[in-house]
């Protein structure tokens, strides 16, 4: 064997994984009556698939239990796009047939580093489950968007869409997809979720952001309480459960003040999504998260 073909043997290793991850993402989808191209919500379809999903005190990113039932345990502390990520990856664990599976703290960086086939199997299979190729292209074009160009914050309000953090969207298209160059995902790296609630707000704030913009698909928005909410102007909400603070250059500032599901509206538009609101670090099964009084099981 030569020295080309030694090196280029991993990058073909890597890229079946990427594939099947991708080939299966699209598999649950069908059986689970989902499009190909659709925002989902992860713990949804882990329930159509049998799979119980649990939030823990745990201080790593998630674990799988294959028996005596298949569940999945998630990390409350985490980010709340973060939790939607690792869910997926330890169901992509399940579907492969990988048995009990412990998944310690990692940074977006580290993801990319040597790592097991199982694991980046998971990974892949997570991606795509949530950010489907198609779905992506055609956020980007409603958008008006190039993604070789687009700001942060264009990409910010894409990742919002698909549930997922910035930097797992930015990698996803580098890495996984070659949708943007490394130049843009070298850009795009420098700049931090903070500094894009900055830019966005006028101000420094601490507090997790989600922009749901004119372009938004997903039937669902996820947040916790206290966590704020750009939406566009013109929209109708419960102020008892979204309470407004103030006007912006891209739409309406609202915060999230208690558990609870709304529905908010655009009204004569098609525009229309539904907010769901859990305990911030709720602890408990995942159907139940958005309840005020939650049951276990």
């Amino acid at each position: 064997m030569n020295a080309r073909s030694m090196s280029s043997s991993p990058a073909a290793a890597q890229k079946s994984l990427v594939m099947k991850g991708m080939q299966m993402s699209m598999s649950v989808r069908t059986k689970a009556r989902l499009d190909l191209k659709s925002p989902t919500c992860i713990y949804s379809l882990c329930e159509a698939l049998g799979v119980v999903v649990r939030f823990n005190d745990i201080n790593m990113e998630g674990m799988y239990d294959q028996k005596p039932k298949p569940r999945i345990h998630v990390s409350a502390l985490r980010p709340l796009a973060r939790r939607n990520f690792t869910c997926a990856h330890e169901l992509g664990h399940h579907l492969f047939g990988h048995g009990s599976t412990i998944d310690e703290l990692q940074d977006e960086q580290s993801k990319h580093s040597n790592r097991p086939p199982n694991e980046v199997l998971a990974d892949a299979f997570a991606s795509f489950v949530l950010m489907p190729t198609l779905g992506l292209r055609e956020a980007f074009t409603r958008r008006g968007l190039d993604p070789n160009t687009a700001s942060a914050s264009d990409i910010y309000a894409v990742a919002c869409n698909f549930g997922v953090g910035q930097a797992t969207l930015v990698n996803h298209m580098a890495y996984s997809i070659d949708m943007i160059t490394p130049v843009q995902r070298a850009t795009l790296g420098r700049i931090t979720p903070k500094m894009i609630r900055t830019e966005l707000l006028g101000e420094t704030v601490s507090e997790p952001l989600t922009v749901a913009d004119q372009y938004w698909n997903s039937p669902t928005l996820d947040a916790e309480e206290g966590a704020l909410l750009l939406l566009p102007t013109g929209v109708v909400v419960d102020t008892s459960i979204l309470m407004p603070e103030r006007d912006l250059a891209k739409g309406r500032l609202f915060r999230t003040l208690k558990p609870g599901i709304t529905r908010v509206v655009i009204p004569g538009t098609s525009w229309a999504t539904y907010v769901r609101i859990a305990r911030r670090q709720y602890i408990g099964l995942a159907r139940y998260r958005h309840l005020e009084d939650s049951t276990d099981e």
